[in-house]
Protein backbone atom coordinates (compact mmCIF):
# COMPACT_ATOMS: atom_id res chain seq x y z
CA UNK A 1 0.00 0.00 0.00
CA UNK A 2 2.81 2.15 0.78
CA UNK A 3 4.61 1.92 -2.33
CA UNK A 4 0.70 2.04 -4.30
CA UNK A 5 0.45 5.51 -1.88
CA UNK A 6 3.93 6.82 -3.11
CA UNK A 7 3.72 6.22 -7.06
CA UNK A 8 -0.04 7.60 -6.52
CA UNK A 9 1.62 10.80 -5.59
CA UNK A 10 4.42 10.53 -8.00
CA UNK A 11 2.16 10.04 -11.40
CA UNK A 12 -0.62 12.90 -10.29
CA UNK A 13 2.08 15.39 -9.44
CA UNK A 14 3.33 14.37 -13.44
CA UNK A 15 0.30 15.00 -14.45
CA UNK A 16 -0.28 18.07 -13.29
CA UNK A 17 3.02 18.85 -14.29
CA UNK A 18 2.06 18.10 -18.30
CA UNK A 19 -0.83 19.97 -18.05
CA UNK A 20 0.59 22.74 -16.61
CA UNK A 21 3.73 22.86 -19.21
CA UNK A 22 0.97 21.79 -21.91
CA UNK A 23 -0.97 25.32 -20.85
CA UNK A 24 2.04 27.30 -20.92
CA UNK A 25 3.50 25.87 -24.24
CA UNK A 26 0.24 26.03 -25.99
CA UNK A 27 0.36 29.75 -25.56
CA UNK A 28 3.01 29.84 -27.66
CA UNK A 29 7.44 29.90 -27.84
CA UNK A 30 7.98 33.10 -29.30
CA UNK A 31 8.66 34.68 -26.15
CA UNK A 32 11.50 31.79 -25.14
CA UNK A 33 14.41 33.82 -23.34
CA UNK A 34 17.60 33.97 -24.63
CA UNK A 35 19.79 31.10 -24.97
CA UNK A 36 22.48 32.59 -22.61
CA UNK A 37 19.58 33.65 -19.61
CA UNK A 38 17.90 30.01 -20.64
CA UNK A 39 20.79 28.15 -19.69
CA UNK A 40 21.31 30.46 -16.27
CA UNK A 41 17.44 29.14 -15.27
CA UNK A 42 18.13 25.35 -16.00
CA UNK A 43 21.41 26.09 -13.11
CA UNK A 44 18.68 27.83 -10.39
CA UNK A 45 17.45 25.23 -8.95
CA UNK A 46 14.77 27.58 -7.62
CA UNK A 47 13.97 29.57 -11.09
CA UNK A 48 10.30 29.91 -12.73
CA UNK A 49 11.18 27.68 -15.24
CA UNK A 50 9.11 24.47 -15.82
CA UNK A 51 11.36 21.44 -17.01
CA UNK A 52 11.68 17.92 -17.06
CA UNK A 53 14.98 16.12 -16.63
CA UNK A 54 16.00 12.44 -17.06
CA UNK A 55 19.41 12.41 -15.29
CA UNK A 56 20.90 8.76 -16.15
CA UNK A 57 23.96 7.57 -13.41
CA UNK A 58 26.45 4.82 -14.26
CA UNK A 59 28.17 3.75 -10.99
CA UNK A 60 31.45 1.68 -11.78
CA UNK A 61 33.14 -0.87 -9.38
CA UNK A 62 30.14 -1.23 -6.88
CA UNK A 63 30.62 -3.37 -4.31
CA UNK A 64 32.26 -6.70 -3.54
CA UNK A 65 32.37 -7.63 -7.12
CA UNK A 66 32.77 -4.19 -8.93
CA UNK A 67 29.77 -4.43 -10.55
CA UNK A 68 27.64 -1.64 -12.61
CA UNK A 69 24.90 0.34 -10.56
CA UNK A 70 22.39 2.15 -13.50
CA UNK A 71 20.11 5.06 -12.01
CA UNK A 72 17.62 6.83 -14.23
CA UNK A 73 16.46 10.06 -12.06
CA UNK A 74 12.90 11.30 -13.76
CA UNK A 75 12.43 14.71 -11.90
CA UNK A 76 10.00 17.32 -13.05
CA UNK A 77 10.55 20.66 -11.36
CA UNK A 78 7.16 22.67 -11.66
CA UNK A 79 6.99 26.90 -10.16
CA UNK A 80 3.72 28.04 -9.10
CA UNK A 81 3.58 31.40 -8.63
CA UNK A 82 1.87 32.09 -5.01
CA UNK A 83 1.76 35.83 -4.89
CA UNK A 84 3.60 38.54 -6.19
CA UNK A 85 6.44 38.21 -3.79
CA UNK A 86 6.33 34.53 -2.94
CA UNK A 87 7.08 31.27 -5.64
CA UNK A 88 6.63 27.44 -4.70
CA UNK A 89 9.02 25.33 -6.40
CA UNK A 90 8.16 21.66 -6.17
CA UNK A 91 11.18 18.96 -6.99
CA UNK A 92 10.50 15.50 -7.64
CA UNK A 93 12.67 12.52 -7.72
CA UNK A 94 11.47 8.78 -8.66
CA UNK A 95 14.76 6.96 -9.19
CA UNK A 96 14.95 3.62 -11.49
CA UNK A 97 17.27 1.40 -10.94
CA UNK A 98 19.47 -1.69 -11.80
CA UNK A 99 20.71 -2.38 -8.54
CA UNK A 100 23.63 -4.51 -7.34
CA UNK A 101 23.10 -6.73 -4.25
CA UNK A 102 25.40 -5.77 -1.46
CA UNK A 103 27.06 -9.36 -0.87
CA UNK A 104 26.02 -11.32 -4.17
CA UNK A 105 26.94 -11.61 -7.73
CA UNK A 106 23.67 -10.18 -8.86
CA UNK A 107 21.40 -6.96 -9.07
CA UNK A 108 17.58 -6.21 -8.99
CA UNK A 109 15.90 -3.90 -11.53
CA UNK A 110 12.68 -1.74 -10.58
CA UNK A 111 12.20 1.84 -8.52
CA UNK A 112 13.57 3.43 -5.43
CA UNK A 113 12.01 5.77 -2.65
CA UNK A 114 10.26 8.45 -4.16
CA UNK A 115 11.46 12.13 -3.23
CA UNK A 116 9.10 15.53 -2.95
CA UNK A 117 11.08 18.91 -2.17
CA UNK A 118 8.97 22.10 -1.96
CA UNK A 119 10.81 24.96 -1.94
CA UNK A 120 9.46 28.59 -1.04
CA UNK A 121 11.65 31.50 -2.91
CA UNK A 122 11.05 35.24 -3.06
CA UNK A 123 9.27 35.76 -6.44
CA UNK A 124 11.83 38.89 -6.65
CA UNK A 125 15.12 38.14 -5.77
CA UNK A 126 18.19 40.20 -5.35
CA UNK A 127 21.97 39.66 -5.93
CA UNK A 128 22.13 36.33 -3.96
CA UNK A 129 18.71 34.24 -4.57
CA UNK A 130 17.62 31.46 -1.98
CA UNK A 131 14.65 28.94 -1.28
CA UNK A 132 13.92 26.60 1.85
CA UNK A 133 11.12 23.90 2.81
CA UNK A 134 10.49 20.60 3.74
CA UNK A 135 11.52 17.61 2.01
CA UNK A 136 9.36 14.43 2.12
CA UNK A 137 10.89 10.47 1.03
CA UNK A 138 8.10 8.05 0.79
CA UNK A 139 8.64 4.22 0.52
CA UNK A 140 7.87 3.18 -2.84
CA UNK A 141 11.15 0.91 -3.89
CA UNK A 142 10.29 -2.04 -5.30
CA UNK A 143 12.90 -3.65 -3.36
CA UNK A 144 14.41 -4.07 -0.20
CA UNK A 145 17.62 -3.52 -1.62
CA UNK A 146 16.50 -0.02 -3.46
CA UNK A 147 15.02 2.12 -0.77
CA UNK A 148 14.32 2.20 3.12
CA UNK A 149 11.40 0.92 3.42
CA UNK A 150 10.64 4.23 5.96
CA UNK A 151 8.59 7.27 5.66
CA UNK A 152 11.00 10.17 5.86
CA UNK A 153 10.56 14.15 5.76
CA UNK A 154 13.20 17.04 6.69
CA UNK A 155 14.34 20.74 5.80
CA UNK A 156 15.92 21.59 2.51
CA UNK A 157 17.40 24.95 1.28
CA UNK A 158 19.37 26.51 -1.67
CA UNK A 159 21.11 29.30 -1.87
CA UNK A 160 22.99 30.81 -5.08
CA UNK A 161 24.32 33.84 -6.91
CA UNK A 162 24.93 34.95 -10.95
CA UNK A 163 27.53 36.99 -11.22
CA UNK A 164 28.29 37.50 -14.90
CA UNK A 165 28.32 34.33 -16.74
CA UNK A 166 28.55 32.54 -13.20
CA UNK A 167 26.22 30.51 -11.37
CA UNK A 168 27.37 29.56 -8.10
CA UNK A 169 25.64 27.78 -5.02
CA UNK A 170 24.80 25.09 -2.91
CA UNK A 171 21.85 22.91 -1.97
CA UNK A 172 21.60 21.14 1.58
CA UNK A 173 19.08 18.54 2.96
CA UNK A 174 18.38 16.21 5.86
CA UNK A 175 15.76 13.41 6.26
CA UNK A 176 14.54 11.86 8.98
CA UNK A 177 12.28 8.87 8.96
CA UNK A 178 9.17 9.15 11.57
CA UNK A 179 7.81 5.43 10.83
CA UNK A 180 7.78 2.31 8.10
CA UNK A 181 8.88 -1.28 8.89
CA UNK A 182 9.88 -2.01 12.28
CA UNK A 183 12.71 -4.48 11.49
CA UNK A 184 14.85 -1.77 9.10
CA UNK A 185 16.88 0.56 10.71
CA UNK A 186 15.99 4.59 11.08
CA UNK A 187 17.04 7.43 8.57
CA UNK A 188 19.03 10.09 9.37
CA UNK A 189 20.52 10.89 6.27
CA UNK A 190 22.51 14.83 4.76
CA UNK A 191 22.76 15.66 1.23
CA UNK A 192 25.19 18.72 0.02
CA UNK A 193 25.34 19.69 -3.48
CA UNK A 194 27.41 22.73 -4.55
CA UNK A 195 27.36 23.75 -8.32
CA UNK A 196 29.83 25.88 -10.40
CA UNK A 197 28.83 26.72 -13.69
CA UNK A 198 30.44 29.05 -16.43
CA UNK A 199 28.62 29.66 -19.56
CA UNK A 200 30.35 30.79 -22.90
CA UNK A 201 28.58 31.83 -26.13
CA UNK A 202 25.89 29.74 -27.90
CA UNK A 203 24.51 27.63 -25.30
CA UNK A 204 27.52 26.09 -24.18
CA UNK A 205 28.75 25.68 -20.49
CA UNK A 206 31.09 24.23 -18.09
CA UNK A 207 29.38 22.52 -14.69
CA UNK A 208 30.71 20.73 -11.64
CA UNK A 209 28.16 19.78 -9.38
CA UNK A 210 28.89 16.82 -7.42
CA UNK A 211 26.57 15.41 -4.53
CA UNK A 212 27.96 14.91 -1.40
CA UNK A 213 25.56 12.63 1.35
CA UNK A 214 26.35 11.37 4.46
CA UNK A 215 24.41 8.35 6.28
CA UNK A 216 25.22 8.93 10.07
CA UNK A 217 23.94 5.73 10.97
CA UNK A 218 26.51 4.07 9.43
CA UNK A 219 29.92 2.85 10.83
CA UNK A 220 32.65 5.70 10.90
CA UNK A 221 33.89 4.24 7.60
CA UNK A 222 30.90 3.90 5.40
CA UNK A 223 29.36 7.64 6.55
CA UNK A 224 30.42 10.09 3.85
CA UNK A 225 30.27 9.97 0.32
CA UNK A 226 32.61 12.80 -0.97
CA UNK A 227 32.68 12.64 -5.06
CA UNK A 228 34.98 15.63 -7.05
CA UNK A 229 34.46 16.29 -10.78
CA UNK A 230 32.34 18.25 -13.69
CA UNK A 231 31.91 18.66 -17.16
CA UNK A 232 30.25 20.11 -19.97
CA UNK A 233 26.33 21.11 -20.92
CA UNK A 234 24.58 22.66 -24.33
CA UNK A 235 21.63 24.20 -24.64
CA UNK A 236 20.05 23.58 -28.13
CA UNK A 237 16.62 23.17 -29.54
CA UNK A 238 14.44 20.24 -31.35
CA UNK A 239 11.90 22.14 -33.53
CA UNK A 240 11.35 25.23 -31.21
CA UNK A 241 11.85 23.17 -28.11
CA UNK A 242 14.59 24.10 -26.10
CA UNK A 243 16.49 21.42 -24.33
CA UNK A 244 19.41 20.90 -21.99
CA UNK A 245 22.02 18.24 -22.21
CA UNK A 246 24.77 17.62 -19.98
CA UNK A 247 27.83 15.06 -19.54
CA UNK A 248 29.93 15.29 -16.37
CA UNK A 249 32.68 12.16 -14.93
CA UNK A 250 33.12 12.22 -10.59
CA UNK A 251 35.51 10.27 -8.45
CA UNK A 252 34.11 9.57 -5.21
CA UNK A 253 37.45 10.30 -2.97
CA UNK A 254 35.70 9.28 0.29
CA UNK A 255 33.19 6.19 -0.35
CA UNK A 256 31.62 3.41 2.08
CA UNK A 257 32.76 -0.01 1.13
CA UNK A 258 29.78 -0.80 -1.51
CA UNK A 259 29.88 2.30 -2.90
CA UNK A 260 30.99 2.76 -6.47
CA UNK A 261 34.34 4.08 -7.12
CA UNK A 262 33.40 6.33 -9.59
CA UNK A 263 30.68 7.79 -12.16
CA UNK A 264 29.39 9.10 -15.17
CA UNK A 265 26.02 11.56 -15.08
CA UNK A 266 24.22 12.26 -18.38
CA UNK A 267 21.08 14.59 -18.33
CA UNK A 268 18.60 15.34 -21.02
CA UNK A 269 16.30 17.98 -19.65
CA UNK A 270 13.21 19.17 -21.26
CA UNK A 271 12.52 22.78 -20.95
CA UNK A 272 9.60 25.13 -21.04
CA UNK A 273 9.70 28.94 -20.60
CA UNK A 274 6.73 30.88 -19.46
Amino acid sequence: MKRIFGIFIFILGFIMSLAHLTHVWAQGTSGDAATAELARKTQNPVSDLISLPFQYNLGFNYGPYNRAQHVLNIQPVVPFKLTGDWNLITRTILPVLNQPKPREDDSRFGIGDLNTTLFLSPGKPGKVIWGVGPIFSFPTATDEIMGTEKWSAGLSGVVLTMPGRWVIGALANNLWSYAGTSDRGSVNQFLFQYFINYNFDEGWYFTSSPILTANWKADKDDKWTIPVGGGFGKIFRIGKLPMNGSLAAFYNIVRPDSGPEYSLRFQLQFLFPR
